[in-house]
């Protein structure tokens, strides 16, 4: 993870050997890290300089590494410096197709993983000014950061209304969302294919302004069997994906939009 966040190799072994030590010399650290000696004096003079380790001027030098606290706090300072001019310079990009850059409102992209297809949740949730309709095919979806996110939705005056699969999903959602209408979809496909042999399970569904669609399903793949999320998604009021979907939607949506629905 260390390397992740900008770290080289032996920086990072340097590191965690001395957060486990709390301070040692060259020799320690190598014989902890099996970094070789030669190369700790290097690694040690780049996280000195990073502000991740403390030398103490002694013969030979004494080294100890800033408290957890301190480092991670240090490291996610540089990581949003680096993602912030990481911005500016990808928005200063000169366009290599001079052509009109307008999307196309028929067009429909695919997202693969969790972590594109949540963040891309985010933003659709962040970006609604009228209305979001979100349909819960799974538990794990339902994070509390997405909760947080849909709370500060209708808070600037969005309409918020979810659907789950199930009761139990249900209640966890109201429990978290107390001033948003959850509902029970009528859906029953999101959960259960009506198909023999698709047994593909729909994670989410959301409808944000009546123009922009994600749907993600959960499928299992690699021999551990582990589930990956796969999902599309469309934007425009006429566009084929959003248009289906805004009449699914209103079907599942009867039972709580039409009080004679609910009557009968």
């Amino acid at each position: 993870m260390l390397q992740q966040l900008g770290l080289k190799e032996y920086e990072a072994k340097s590191f965690v050997a001395l957060a486990r030590r709390r301070r040692g010399t060259a020799k320690d650290i190598s014989e902890t890290s099996e970094v070789p000696r030669t190369r700790v004096y290097d690694a040690i003079r780049v996280l000195e300089s990073k502000g991740l380790v403390e030398t103490q001027h002694s013969n030979p030098q004494v080294f100890r590494a800033v408290s957890i606290d301190e480092a991670v706090n240090t490291l996610q300072s540089k990581y949003a410096e680096r993602t912030e001019s990481l911005r500016s310079a990808l928005s200063g990009l000169d366009p290599a197709d001079e052509g009109d850059s307008t999307e196309a409102t028929h067009e429909v992209w695919s997202i693969s993983g969790n972590r594109g297809i949540t963040s891309r949740t985010r933003q659709l949730v962040e970006g609604a000014t009228e209305e979001l309709l979100l349909v819960v095919g799974h538990k794990s979806i339902f994070t509390d950061q997405l909760a947080e996110q849909l709370q500060s939705a209708q808070e600037r005056g969005v309409n918020v209304i979810i659907g789950t699969v199930d009761e139990e999903l249900q209640a966890t959602v109201q429990d978290a969302l107390s001033s948003v209408k959850v509902f029970v979809s009528e859906l029953d496909w999101l959960s259960r294919s009506p198909l023999p042999g698709d047994d593909t399970e729909i994670s989410r569904l959301l409808l944000a302004d009546r123009e922009a669609i994600l749907v993600s399903s959960f499928t299992e793949t690699g021999a551990d069997g582990r589930e990956h999320e796969q999902g599309v998604f469309g934007r425009g009021f006429d566009n084929g994906l959003v248009a289906i979907t805004r009449r699914l939607m209103a079907t599942g949506l009867l039972s709580v939009n039409d009080p004679e629905a609910e009557e009968t």
